[in-house]
């Protein structure tokens, strides 16, 4: 797939010392040296055409936002440039996971790194930060929640800064606004660190998502470099299930078809211990991985995964970012996730080795409703911000600087992280002035409510858009259509392709082709064809039950069920019906709906929130009490 570029996003005018400043250390490496850094040091003796462009970006201190899928060397695009720049290549990486993994491939190629994180303890940050100041390592990766300490940052000022790097750089847009608003505040570090050219480096990004990065990060001009999402190696299936039992046995079944490793992903904690029970039960060799393990647990058993130990990693989303383990051949999504973008970030773990390999989904349409609990209340209201605001003045915040624990210690209702959001709406809104890394002072205490409850508009569009990218997950999951067309229709892709010919749903077309082309013509005595389906026709789905055609198209039937739900079938799957029967099942499901007063009678929080710790940060949760983080952290 050719390369696409966008246009610059904006215009914005560089101060002469960052002009000096890129000038500087956007050296222009010659060829010959690139090619001999990258065979030596890294053992590749020619780089893809989407790393040609994006190096060739990064050389010329060009801010560049590169979309490329999971294993097409995302990570060389900034390790190879690093090796050629005078200065120091800052990385922020969300997770201290995907920092071990890349910062050990690092050293085993020679290449001098250090890492930032709550995870070294006092002795080990102390020592990162000795070395930062000297000018050690090439390659410092950090969290973003660390380049708030003062400490940290003096050091990395003592050093020129020759490239800042977000690595899975849709975690500001898609974290930023709730759990991780220290994502946020990646533009204040870049300006405190003399504005380098900035390299954002991520597998998913639609519009929406790519737009919000250039915004907060605030670099109107960065370009664009979109290489595609498509993976003719990955093969998507989706599998219908109703109830644990049938789910358990579709992985097996899964497991049992496949050689070699694999993930199965779950949307919480106690479903994958669950999960991770059941297997060992089978006697599947298999680890397990969630935020609430110690950080020697999480670190065994990734190690575990990685050199082959164990077959299968039962996990949360707290596992597998970045992980680069080239040979897993398949990925099962025991739950939906929350939107495509997830599904396809770890979907994609699968065959970077460029084998076939299986992602399969197992839905149960109940499944939904996990979902639906975790984005319950998941940004701040216009309320929540009022009652930040009052008490920033209870607190006589004009006079003196108010620190953060003091805040969150009188507004116990809001949780940490989404406090740290409210505040940032305040500061952004010029009402709050943030002194250091953990205070804050009052500059507006007569602020009009309407410019309060403003601030809270945002989100309640993001909270929609949420809502809807969910519901396109359940299309996904749902749709007769071809796995990956969903999937490059949805990234804004390159959707020409109609039938991919190796998911489910494309072999299924497939088969039901070869049936038909070798049907018997009729007789002369054979009943006469019946005509084709068509809009308003009683047609019966074997699972679903009975509904109404909405929409015939080519082999895919969508059809309106009496609950109101709809669903695109292929063809081969729907048979046509008596309307009496299409009438029955219309008054069978308004009497089970009276007889549940209206509702399925099935509670939305079924399971609780999941509880991650991603350097000490939890993931979201709806719960009343906030739960202390279950990890070092670096707050």
């Amino acid at each position: 797939m050719p390369v696409n570029y966008s246009g610059a996003a904006g215009r914005r005018t560089q101060s002469s010392r960052t002009s000096v400043a890129r000038e500087r250390f956007a050296r222009r490496a010659d060829p010959e040296s690139l090619k001999r850094t990258l065979r030596q040091m890294f053992g590749i003796r020619q780089l893809r055409a989407g790393q040609e462009q994006v190096i060739a970006n990064v050389l010329k201190g060009v801010d560049t936002l590169a979309i490329m899928p999971t294993g097409a060397g995302k990570s060389l695009c900034y390790q190879l440039p690093a090796l050629h720049f005078a200065g120091t290549t800052v990385v922020v990486s969300p997770l201290i996971s995907l920092m071990k993994d890349q910062s050990d491939k690092l050293d085993e190629a020679g290449v001098d790194s250090a890492q930032m994180n709550s995870a070294l303890g006092a002795r080990g940050q102390a020592d990162t930060v000795h070395r930062v100041a000297k000018g050690e390592p090439d390659i410092v990766f950090t969290t973003p929640e660390r380049l708030t300490h003062p400490e940290f940052l003096d050091a990395l000022r003592s050093q020129p800064i020759a490239l800042f790097v977000i690595d899975e750089a849709h975690c500001i847009s898609e974290w930023g606004h709730d759990f991780r608003p220290a994502y946020l505040d990646l533009a204040p570090a870049l300006k405190a660190l003399g504005d380098p050219p900035v390299l954002a480096l991520t597998a998913t990004a639609p519009d929406d998502v790519a737009a919000d990065i250039v915004k907060q990060l605030d670099r109107p001009e960065m370009r664009v470099i979109n290489t595609g999402i498509y993976r003719d190696n990955l093969h998507y299936f989706v599998e219908l299930t109703e109830g644990d039992a049938a789910k358990l046995a579709a992985l097996r079944r899964v497991i049992a078809r496949n050689e070699g490793s694999g993930i199965v992903y779950a949307a919480t904690i106690a479903g994958a211990t669950r999960i991770h029970a059941a297997l060992r039960e089978d006697g599947v060799s298999c680890a397990l991985y969630h935020g609430e393990l110690g950080a020697r647990e999480r670190h065994q058993a990734q190690d575990a995964f990685m050199d082959g130990s164990v077959r299968v990693m039962v996990a949360t989303n707290a596992f597998g970012l970045g992980i680069d383990k080239p040979d897993i051949r398949f990925v099962v999504h025991y739950q939906i996730p929350a939107n495509l973008e997830a599904y396809y970030q770890e979907s994609g773990r699968a065959g970077r080795d460029g084998e076939s390999a299986e992602c399969v989904l197992l839905y149960d349409r109940k499944d939904k409703r996990v979902q639906q609990f975790f984005l319950v209340r998941r940004y701040p209201v216009d309320a929540e911000i009022h009652t930040v605001y009052r008490k920033l003045i209870e607190l006589n915040a004009r006079e003196r600087a108010i620190g953060f624990d003091e805040v969150r210690a009188n507004v116990t209702p809001i949780g940490a992280n989404k406090l740290k959001v409210v505040l940032k709406l305040l500061k952004d809104a010029g009402v709050v002035r943030r002194s250091g890394t953990r205070s804050y002072r009052l500059m507006q205490d007569d602020a009009p409510a309407a410019k309060l409850a403003d601030l809270a508009k945002g989100y309640i569009a993001r909270g929609q858009a949420d809502y809807e990218k969910l519901e396109r997950m359940i299309f996904y999951a749902q749709t007769g259509l071809c796995r990956w067309r969903v999937l490059l229709e949805y990234f804004g892709d390159d959707a020409t392709m109609e039938r991919c010919q190796t998911c489910d749903n494309c072999r299924r077309a497939a088969e039901h082709a070869a049936v038909e082309s070798i049907a018997v013509a009729p007789g002369p005595g054979a009943r006469r064809a019946m005509r084709p389906l068509g809009p308003g026709d009683a047609v019966g789905v074997p699972r679903y039950g009975t509904g109404r055609v909405k929409l015939a198209a080519g082999d895919e039937i969508t059809v309106e069920f009496p609950d109101g739900e709809v669903r695109t079938f292929l063809r081969g799957y729907v048979r046509r019906r008596r309307p009496s029967a299409l009438a029955a099942a219309v008054a069978a499901t308004a009497a089970a709906s009276a007889a549940n007063g209206g509702s399925d009678g099935v509670r939305a929080n079924v399971l609780p929130p999941e509880d991650l710790s991603l350097d000490g940060v939890p993931l979201p949760t709806t719960d009343p009490v906030p739960r202390a983080p279950t990890a070092p952290g670096d707050d």
